[in-house]
């Protein structure tokens, strides 16, 4: 039995919708389908990267990567417990990377932003940041705006990068 008719038999007139109905389905039909979702899979919080390396590829994870630094027509994948020479270019991973909570700090350096413990501003106008193992890298005043992507939320820091 088709939802828009019932048989005659209990209406009469065989129309199961008045023409206010008709009206709403027929403005209904014209929307735009939901796209289903992507198919993902299920890795926690992070992300797991796939890098091509010494003839094998390696999954690590994207919260586990501390810096990736320009050297060349390479970059050079800084992870908490190894290092991985990859032929990319820095803008490049900067496109890959950047949703997945990387900023760019220098024309040749993206960081993890939770991988910054603390940062500071040099004489220079520039600023210096330190992140997780002590390592420290300077910020150029050319990305010096990008430094507000380090935290969704600032305290006290009104004026910070108003200078």
């Amino acid at each position: 039995m088709n939802f828009r008719q019932r048989s005659s038999n209990e209406t009469g007139n065989g129309s199961l919708l008045d023409d206010s109905d008709l009206q709403v389905e027929a403005a209904c039909e014209e929307l735009p389908r939901p796209e289903p979702p992507a198919r993902t899979v299920a890795t926690g919080t992070s992300t797991r990267i796939a890098i091509k390396t010494k003839r094998r590829i390696l999954f690590i994870d994207a919260a586990d990567v501390i810096v990736v630094e320009a050297k060349g027509k390479y970059v050079l994948l800084l992870h908490t417990s190894s290092s991985h020479l990859l032929r990319q270019s820095i803008s490049t991973m900067e496109e890959k990377l950047n949703r997945h909570g990387f900023v760019r700090i220098h024309r040749s350096a993206l960081v993890n932003a939770a991988m910054v413990e603390e940062m500071h501003p040099s004489s220079t106008g520039e600023y210096v940041l330190r992140v997780r193992g002590g390592r420290e890298f300077t910020v150029t005043r050319t990305y010096k705006k990008n430094l507000q992507l380090l935290a969704q939320l600032w305290i006290g820091m009104e004026d910070f990068l108003a200078e």
